[in-house]
Formats: C-alpha cells, sequence, structure tokens
C-alpha cells in the first residue's frame, strides 16, 4: 500500500474512531437513563450533562477531521460515501444526546407513584426499546452491518404504537395535570430519538454502496 494511502486511511480511522465513540456515548447514556425511568436520578442528569461537554467538543472536531480529508485528499467511492455518512449522521447524534439529557431532566420531575401501573409499564417497554435500538444502531456503524436498518425500522414502527398507547393512556385522565403534562412532553422524546436511530443504522447501507440511504420522517 502506498505511504500516502497509509496515511489517509490512519485519517479514516480516526474519524471512524471517533464517529464510534460519540454513537456509544448516546447508547450508553440512553440505557443509563433507562435504568434510571421512571424515578429521575439528579445524580443521572449531572453525569449527562458533563457528556454533553464532551459531545460538544467531538462533533465539531469530527465535522473539521471530516472537511479537511475531502478537500486535501480528494476521496472517491467508498471513502468518500463514508466521510458524507459521517457528516450526515453527526446532526443526529448530536441532537440525540440533547434528548437523551431533556429526558433525564423531566424525569426527575415524575415520581413511579405518581403513574398509572399502564403508563408505568409502557414507559418502561419505550425505554427499554429505545435503548436496544440505539445498541444496535451503535453496533450497526461499527460493524458496517447494512442489514440492521430494516429490522431498525420495524422497531421504530413498534416505538410508534406504543407512543400512541401512551397517549391514550394519557387521555384517559386517571393521573394528576401536572404529571399527565411531563409525561406528554416527555413521550415524543423516545419518538425522536427512534427516528435518529433508524436514520443512522440507514447511513450504513449508503456507506456499503448497496442502495440509497433510509431516512425516517419526523421532527428533530
Amino acid at each position: 500500500m502506498p505511504e500516502q494511502r497509509q496515511a489517509f486511511q490512519r485519517e479514516l480511522d480516526a474519524i471512524d474512531a471517533k464517529v464510534i465513540e460519540l454513537s456509544a456515548l448516546v447508547a450508553a447514556d440512553l440505557a443509563r437513563v433507562t435504568r434510571a425511568l421512571p424515578n429521575g436520578d439528579h445524580e443521572v442528569v449531572r453525569v449527562l450533562a458533563e457528556h454533553e461537554l464532551v459531545i460538544d467538543l467531538l462533533g465539531p472536531e469530527i465535522e473539521k477531521l471530516v472537511k479537511t480529508a475531502i478537500l486535501l485528499q480528494a476521496p472517491v467511492a467508498s471513502d468518500l460515501r463514508f466521510l458524507l455518512c459521517a457528516l450526515r449522521i453527526l446532526p443526529e447524534l448530536e441532537h440525540s444526546h440533547h434528548l437523551v439529557v431533556q429526558l433525564a431532566s423531566r424525569a426527575t420531575r415524575i415520581r413511579s407513584e405518581d403513574l398509572s401501573a399502564r403508563s408505568r409499564e409502557l414507559v418502561e417497554r419505550m425505554g427499554d426499546l429505545a435503548s436496544d435500538m440505539w445498541r444496535r444502531t451503535a453496533d450497526s456503524w461499527y460493524q458496517r452491518d447494512h442489514s440492521a436498518a430494516a429490522v431498525l425500522a420495524v422497531r421504530g414502527n413498534e416505538m410508534d404504537e406504543l407512543h400512541a398507547s401512551l397517549i391514550a393512556e394519557l387521555s384517559s385522565g386517571r393521573m394528576t395535570l401536572p404529571v399527565t403534562i411531563e409525561m406528554t412532553l416527555m413521550a415524543p422524546l423516545y419518538e425522536r430519538l427512534s427516528d435518529h436511530a433508524v436514520n443512522i443504522a440507514g447511513q450504513v447501507i449508503y456507506i456499503a454502496g448497496s442502495g440509497p440511504s433510509v431516512v425516517r420522517a419526523g421532527p428533530l
């Protein structure tokens, strides 16, 4: 392998390592929040706030490395697909961690005993599902497993169904108004985390050059 190519490969590997670090951090923090629900843990909120600072540094660093590689190396084919995908998923990763922080913050305002049995069950299922989806997403990027996108799309539909069920339960009037409001604001965070997970896994398809990336519509 020519020396110039070896140097470029080291740059690509460094970018990939930072993207993996970022996706793993989102997945780990979501799992951390899921374990803390439905009773919020103020210590978890503090830890996540510290991790936000890490992401605020990593995101721009990755973006700079990618843009420098594109400008100076003029990559083609698979290298260019990888670099473009890294740029595309950066906002998804950054915003996903912000959603995790919001989730943890809102959870501190809700006590388990204030929830109906049905809403508690649905929140736990949504948390477990979101956590599993993000673990799969992080793994799919690391392993370049483009088959994960289809699986995650199905899991995303499951999240939509759980969200609809939770909204129906919140409309039943079984809980106090303040708790109902907090839960109504918290529930869409899971859906949006689910959408981001599907989108990121879809980019792996594009990296492999096996088809267009899968993008799940939804608000940031």
